[in-house]
């Protein structure tokens, strides 16, 4: 573990959204800055998510942060040692337990950044993205643009009839659409 920093006041932000809302491409701006700014930073995420790369944080245009996959959020307080800022991408990936890692990071004084889909492709409430914006001290919500329709879109629709929750996909696989749009699929199917 590190030790706890009275100096230095931490919080936490969460970027949330739907598929090819620009969570990730957020996350990646954020933590740039905070390296322009000689901060020390961290990057994580789930090693599940081996989409682009099995190592860094990518986002749908092919911007790049080198990371560190863990498969648990407990890893994330032993390798997070001596740092100023700990980026998380695809938390609803990790359980319940990184809301109380992202919480002790934030109160020894490191700012954390959390990007996530807040819904999973049923339109409810998505792992632990829920909890983490309540606790967080900022909430940034980004939105796609539907492809049916052109408005706001903030569901990730599934293309692929598959009932599992966690299903690793792309463009091949969802669709970002609005919520009337989300709302005649579903009457459709």
């Amino acid at each position: 573990m590190f030790l706890e920093n009275a100096s230095r006041a931490g919080w936490i932000e969460v970027i949330c959204g739907s598929m090819f809302s620009g969570k990730t491409e957020e996350l990646i701006r954020r933590l740039k800055r905070a390296k322009f700014a000689n901060q020390r930073v961290e990057i994580f995420k789930p090693q599940m998510d081996t989409r682009y790369s099995a190592e860094d944080v990518v986002s749908h245009d092919a911007n790049a942060i080198r990371s560190t996959p863990v498969d648990s959020p407990g890893n994330i307080l032993l390798l997070a040692s001596d740092v100023d800022v700990v980026g998380i991408d695809e938390a609803q990936f990790f359980d319940a337990g990184i809301v109380q890692v992202c919480k002790q990071l934030a109160d020894n004084g490191v700012r954390v950044i959390v990007a996530g889909l807040d819904m999973d492709f049923q339109g409810n409430p998505f792992g632990p993205m829920p909890q983490l914006m309540a606790t967080a001290e900022y909430v940034t919500k980004v939105h796609a643009i539907c492809v049916r329709c052109g408005n706001l879109a903030h569901h990730s629709h599934r293309l692929a009839s598959d009932d599992k929750l966690v299903m690793l996909g792309e463009k091949e696989s969802y669709e970002p659409i609005c919520r009337h749009c989300f709302n005649q699929s579903r009457r459709e199917r």
